[in-house]
């Protein structure tokens, strides 16, 4: 049986343009022993009203814009490539502040 054929490939999308930007200022992950989720939300502003009931229910609902299922063997690489694109702007942006928001 011959040697099976190693081929060296670069993914891109096909059409950048077709799925719709979608905004999240928020983002919640769960995971399985399988995969992982990122339920991206957008936080609005509070009313006042929300703001009531948020003290009194101590949640506040957000929107959800998607849900992300990733394959566990995908995280580290999803998580290296962030860390580069962070390391990137950083460098590009040296005045740019980071924020020290929770994590969920």
């Amino acid at each position: 049986m011959p040697e099976p054929k190693q081929i060296n490939f670069t993914i891109v999308p096909a059409d950048p343009g077709a799925a719709p930007r979608i905004y999240s200022n928020f983002c919640a992950i769960a995971h399985t022993p399988f995969d992982l989720t990122l339920t991206f939300c957008e936080v609005l502003p509070l009313s006042e009203r929300d703001l009531r009931e948020a003290e009194s229910e101590h949640t506040v609902r957000a929107p959800v814009r998607a849900n992300i299922v990733v394959p566990l063997p995908m995280v580290s690489n999803l998580v290296a490539a962030l860390q580069e694109h962070l390391r990137v702007f950083a460098e590009q942006n040296p005045g740019v502040a980071w924020g020290k928001g929770p994590v969920h």
